[in-house]
């Protein structure tokens, strides 16, 4: 290929220079040896009008591939430069599932625009598409599956999967439908090739041991085919009809975009719906600034608690040397809590029932962490003051680090149990409650051993 010797960059000045001067057919040829991905990177180096030249100079097959690779932002940008006739193939071309994820992203008024030049039966499919609410099951359906009928013999199940299956998203397995379009079974075309011809379909498709709710959340359709090691789902409504399937490649988008949503709530940023280069320094701030707000009101209580103690400090001096290390170790103590709570929760490892037998289990990890450390503090606080102070910081830092634990490994189960994603309970939040449990606890233990 022309990229095993040139890099991307030298692609696209080789693609300029040619349509430069005006030689199409060169660019044609060059553009037709690139990958999917490589060819979608290269038009967005392109600046308009030359990326829409560059779009349509790709043969059929690869614009429609590239223009499903894009997001949402840059395909309404090649949208806008196309003909009604052009617009109207390329959407006919996509896929229900990646067509309807467009409309979602798009202006109203366009996405109407863009609907009146669709067919008959994909305009049929998109509106049915449409009206299951956001980040449900429904709307990841795509209606380009196999469907065979439980009387049909063998032979005529699969004259009809050589008829019908070129255009499916998947033929590994074919879905057997009744009367009204319920499922009724499922069967997978290895067992349909090894039958006898003459076997009907009832007698070799299996029960349905699988299947997720078109009104279910997304990441049911993650947890089902995680659980079941399936690449498709049959997608079903309230009466057992079967509207679409789901499969891998969808399911990983998904995947990929709640493991993003986690990471931004753990950093305490709402979620990013867009692509971090598409968003603008005012989008950013206001991702940021709300948690920020919360948690200095929150920081606020620390400085209080410090004040309240200054005769205290100003007495025993030694005494704030330790306070940014217990702190500290309070603070990562609970985040590592949090995080692994997080995690367990949101992959099923640990149910909502189970807080108290875990909140045992962790008592014992926060005692045998905080002892550990405790270890080390006290020589800490003996080397920079005398017996009494290591005390304190001994037993101050063992009553921190089983405190925060417990902050860290319970919250995620407080959000979850009112709604909330449990990544909410993110290490800036769980930081600044360890900062105040840990500054009181601290004053608390030295005000009684020195009694100041």
């Amino acid at each position: 290929m022309h990229t095993e010797t040139s890099s991307i960059e030298e692609v696209r000045d080789e693609v300029r220079a040619l349509v430069d001067v005006h030689d199409w057919l060169a660019v044609r040829r060059l553009l037709a040896e690139l990958s999917v991905p490589e060819v979608a990177d290269l038009l967005l180096g392109v600046e308009m009008p030359e990326r829409l030249l560059v779009f349509r100079l790709l043969p059929r097959d690869l614009s429609d591939e590239v223009f499903s690779y894009l997001d949402g932002h840059d395909q309404d940008v090649i949208l806008g430069g196309l003909t009604d006739r052009e617009t109207r193939r390329l959407l006919a071309a996509m896929a229900p599932d990646d067509r309807t994820e467009l409309f979602e992203e798009l202006p109203g008024e366009i996405t109407q625009k863009l609907l009146n030049l669709l067919g008959a039966e994909d305009l049929a499919e998109v509106r049915q598409l449409l009206g299951y609410p956001s980040e449900s099951v429904g709307r990841l359906a795509t209606t380009d599956y196999v469907a065979i009928r439980p009387e049909w013999t063998v032979a005529h199940a699969l004259s009809h999967v050589r008829e019908r299956g070129r255009d499916s998203e998947t033929i590994d397995v074919l879905y057997v439908i009744g009367s009204g379009w319920r499922l009724e079974g499922v069967c997978e075309l290895r067992r349909l090739i090894l039958a006898e011809p003459e076997q009907r379909v009832v007698d070799v498709m299996e029960p349905v041991h699988a299947s997720v709710s078109a009104f279910d959340d997304q990441e049911e359709a993650v947890r089902e085919m995680r659980r079941h090691d399936t690449i498709a789902l049959p997608v079903v409504d309230s009466a057992g009809v079967l509207i679409g399937i789901v499969t891998a490649d969808d399911v990983f988008d998904v995947l990929e975009e709640e493991v993003t949503e986690d990471i931004h709530r753990t950093a305490s940023v709402a979620p990013l719906r867009q692509s971090y280069r598409r968003l603008s320094i005012r989008d950013l701030y206001g991702k940021r600034i709300g948690w920020l707000a919360i948690l200095l009101f929150v920081n606020l209580f620390s400085s209080s608690i410090v004040a309240a103690y200054e005769t205290m400090l100003t007495e025993v001096i030694a005494l704030a040397f330790f306070i940014p290390m217990l702190i500290a170790s309070g603070g990562n103590t609970g985040s590592q809590s949090a995080m692994l709570m997080v995690r367990a929760l949101v992959t099923d490892d640990v149910a909502l029932d189970q807080w108290f037998t875990t909140f045992l289990k962790e008592i014992g990890v926060g005692l045998a962490l905080g002892i550990t450390l405790a270890g080390g503090a006290f020589f800490l606080g003996m080397f920079h003051g005398n017996v009494m102070i290591g005390v304190v910081v001994a037993i101050s830092m063992a009553g921190i680090v089983l405190v925060a634990n417990l902050f860290g490994m319970s919250l995620p189960f407080f959000f979850t149990r009112i709604g909330w994603d449990p990544a909410v309970a993110s290490s800036p939040m769980i930081t600044s409650i360890v900062d105040v449990t840990g500054l009181l606890i601290y004053f608390f233990v030295a005000s009684r051993l020195l009694s100041l």
